[in-house]
């Protein structure tokens, strides 16, 4: 099933952030709201999801949400004492990498989908930096579902920013922005609903 992103004047719905050292680029409505809906229930009811470990201060812990890590056979990807070998693709992941790629104009041939049940399902700070990305990796975002809150923090300087990510947002966070920034996506226990979220990746 392939499905495309709105199509009217998306360049003109991009919200730009200038940071320290990196860049933001949000486009809010970069997948219409019927699409992300529709796009959410075949991801929720399709894929393999599981709630894996890591190591966390020597022990074992599960993660607060679930998760699917896909990509080409030679992706795997190791973080917190785990390591993850890629699920074949699925065909609307595979359809959505593709998109995004091509209207990026950046290459990505891996994804981590997280699924958060709702508020209580979190991530905490963190910096997309492994290894296997590359010294300076940018990625990009598309998020399903629920709104939830994005919080980015400085590493060395107590500069913070908060953005609004809702359905159909796709969200770019250029290079340097893992070199120099922490980010997370907080508990909000106001939220009832569900959020998948698509974060694309190259390893090369």
């Amino acid at each position: 099933m392939t499905r495309q992103p709105q199509s009217d004047n998306q360049q003109a719905q991009v919200q730009h952030f200038t940071l320290p050292g990196a860049e933001l680029a949000l486009w809010p409505r970069w997948y219409s709201a019927a699409e992300s809906e529709q796009a959410l229930l075949v991801l929720q009811q399709q894929l393999p999801w599981s709630q894996d470990s890591i190591m966390m201060f020597g022990k074992k812990v599960l993660i607060p949400r679930h998760q699917v890590w896909m990509g080409e056979p030679h992706c795997e990807y190791r973080y917190s004492g785990t390591t993850f070998k890629p699920c074949a693709w699925h065909p609307l992941v595979r359809a959505l990498t593709e998109q995004v790629s091509e209207f990026l104009n950046r290459q990505f041939n891996c994804v981590l989908l997280n699924a958060y049940d709702d508020g209580r399902h979190h991530m905490g700070w963190h910096a997309d930096n492994e290894p296997e990305l590359g010294h300076d990796p940018a990625i990009a975002s598309l998020s399903l579902g629920a709104a939830r809150r994005f919080d980015l923090k400085h590493r060395h300087h107590p500069w913070q920013m908060s953005v609004e990510l809702t359905s159909g947002s796709l969200l770019l966070m250029t290079e340097g922005l893992q070199r120099h920034w922490l980010h997370r996506l907080p508990k909000q226990s106001q939220v009832k609903h569900c959020r998948i979220n698509l974060t694309f990746r190259y390893i090369g």
